[in-house]
């Protein structure tokens, strides 16, 4: 891999090598925007093959916890991201792609979500104090493709 070694904190906030601080099992968090409209798209961990992969080919690939393996983005839906800009944050324990989006081979507009929508953050939270269950209000009134059409049937929605 292409990364420095972590040696002292003036050499990793100060210096221009990349030293990135991946967690106990080995990953980072990366926080995924459009690189024009700067929405968040997603939010997902790399490991360093992950990151030395989207480093290297200048596309997106992320680690599957679920999967347990590389994941190309759009590898099976055509919604690749083409990374336009990578930054670090200070301390080199997080991530930020700056994307620019393919449709789903399967038609529709560009996209992020497996679900459908552009972006995996299509839900706003109520803010305040409350004695209940909060609610979500959705802020994307439409999904930009099929979600069926691109991975053929949907998951069970009453099992997680």
């Amino acid at each position: 891999m292409s990364f420095a070694e972590r040696e002292t904190v003036l050499q990793v906030e100060e210096g221009n090598q990349l030293a990135p601080k991946f967690d106990d099992k080995g990953l980072i968090p990366c926080v995924t925007l459009h690189a024009e409209s700067r929405e968040v798209l997603m939010f997902a961990f790399m490991n360093a093959e992950a990151l030395e992969a989207t480093l290297a080919s200048g596309f997106a690939h992320y680690w599957s916890r679920s999967r347990q393996k590389l994941w190309k983005k759009g590898e099976s839906s055509g919604m690749t991201q083409k990374v336009e800009r990578a930054l670090i944050d200070d301390d080199q324990d997080c991530v930020v792609l700056e994307v620019s989006l393919a449709t789903p081979d399967a038609g529709g507009d560009e996209a992020s979500c497996h679900v459908g929508y552009r972006s995996c953050f299509y839900r706003k939270v109520e803010l305040g104090e409350k004695s209940e269950v909060r609610n979500l209000e959705f802020i994307e009134a439409e999904k930009a493709f099929d979600p069926n059409a691109v991975y053929g049937d949907a998951p069970n929605p009453t099992q997680l």
